[in-house]
């Protein structure tokens, strides 16, 4: 019996990092030893406090139970406290925070709670590819916001079709913007907030490299931004801040009746996080910023390591003002990103992921992860020489 799938997993691509995986793997296969700058995976362990109180709660059996999918109070507490101590911003626990497991989860549910089918979704290009899917199973019509590095990567709100601003009931933002490491002024948030009032559009703020910014800048949060919490939400995660990414972790925080809407989808599709991660969770968000702040300066140290030794071979690159990726041209002119990404693979044996799989407007450009030491940074260098990535 032939499977008959559903119509909509043909309009779904491949995922970008399950190919880069597959192009890996192969390598390996003929014995090269590859060196991983494709996924931004912290590569340091999950703080020892974070550990230490998702052993303690797991040992206790009332943890053990269905969770709520809000998110514990304990929980939502913290990420209120901890938005007022790094923004200023005043959330209510009990309406404007909700946990979600991972916001690649959260990102993807929205869709289903705010867009019908048919309806244009304004989506940054290039941008985390993550954000397309839910959209395409919401029904939903991808539009392009084009991000162009003379405007240092902030969309143009000007250049958005009356018609379609008119028509979208959402607009995705995401700063220090993966993969374009820019920073977003709170002057640009509040033009945002000014032009989702006018076109009655709901504000997505995808934020979890806020806290890996260099060179003494600072992201804000969109919610700093006056009448933010009247548009808009924005999704944060323990994954990048405080090296979690597995424990899959995240929050959404903002307009209540988007949070409500949100709630609504995920008490229908999934469960809540597991009790004890939840602890865990409080734990970092509570604990000191010297995790993050030292996590920081680690990244800019790496940043500062492979920006000065791709310089020495010629290939002025874009040093990034946060997140721990470099986005950068491809160095010898070419615009196919994806043969230069392979090469660097097969001749080299280090894995940088294509601008292409960014979307159109990030072809022409390769994205590198700050994600290992400053020796095997100082290896990657070396290999593209020997190599003759030189220019």
């Amino acid at each position: 019996m032939a499977l008959r799938t559903a119509e909509r997993l043909s309009h779904l691509p491949v995922y970008l990092f399950d190919k880069l995986d597959a192009a890996k793997a192969e390598v390996e296969a003929g014995g090269m030893n590859v060196i991983d700058l494709s996924v931004g995976d912290p590569d340091h362990p999950s703080p020892d406090y974070a550990v230490d109180a998702l052993r303690e709660t797991a040992l206790d059996g009332k943890n053990h139970h269905y969770p709520s999918f809000k998110g514990l109070p304990e929980y939502r507490a913290a990420v209120a406290s901890w938005y007022k101590r790094t923004f200023h911003v005043e959330l209510d626990p009990a309406t404007e925070v909700l946990s979600v497991i991972g916001t690649k989860g959260g990102m993807s549910a929205l869709p289903l709670a705010l867009v019908n089918p048919g309806e244009p979704v304004l989506l940054p290009n290039p941008g985390y590819p993550a954000y397309i899917p839910g959209v395409i199973m919401a029904g939903g019509e991808v539009v392009d916001m084009k991000l162009y590095p003379e405007k240092n990567f902030l969309p143009d709100l000007t250049e958005i079709p009356s018609d379609v601003a008119k028509a979208a009931p959402m607009m995705v933002l995401n700063y220090p913007g993966n993969p374009t490491a820019a920073i977003a002024p709170l002057s640009f948030f509040e033009e945002v907030v000014a032009f989702a009032k006018e076109h009655d559009i709901v504000v997505v703020h995808d934020a979890p490299y806020s806290e890996a910014a260099y060179d003494g800048k600072r992201q804000a949060s969109f919610l700093e931004a006056p009448g933010a919490k009247e548009v808009g939400i924005e999704f944060h995660s323990l994954s990048k801040a405080f090296n979690m990414p597995g424990w899959r972790i995240g929050h959404a925080c903002g307009r209540a009746e988007v949070i409500a809407a949100l709630g609504r989808v995920k008490s229908n599709l999934d469960m809540g996080i597991f009790k004890p991660i939840q602890h865990a969770g409080v734990a970092a968000l509570t604990g000191s910023d010297a995790f993050t702040k030292a996590r920081a300066a680690e990244y800019e140290e790496r940043r500062n390591a492979l920006c000065d030794g791709l310089d020495r071979l010629g290939w002025k690159v874009n040093r990034p003002e946060a997140t721990f990726f470099l986005w950068t041209p491809i160095p010898d002119g070419t615009k196919d990103s994806a043969v230069f990404a392979d090469r660097v693979l097969r001749e080299a044996g280090v894995l940088i992921t294509p601008g292409i799989g960014f979307g159109s407007n990030g072809e022409g450009y390769i994205r590198i992860a700050l994600t290992v030491d400053v020796n095997k940074l100082q290896e990657v260098i070396s290999r593209l020489e020997k190599s003759g990535f030189t220019y």
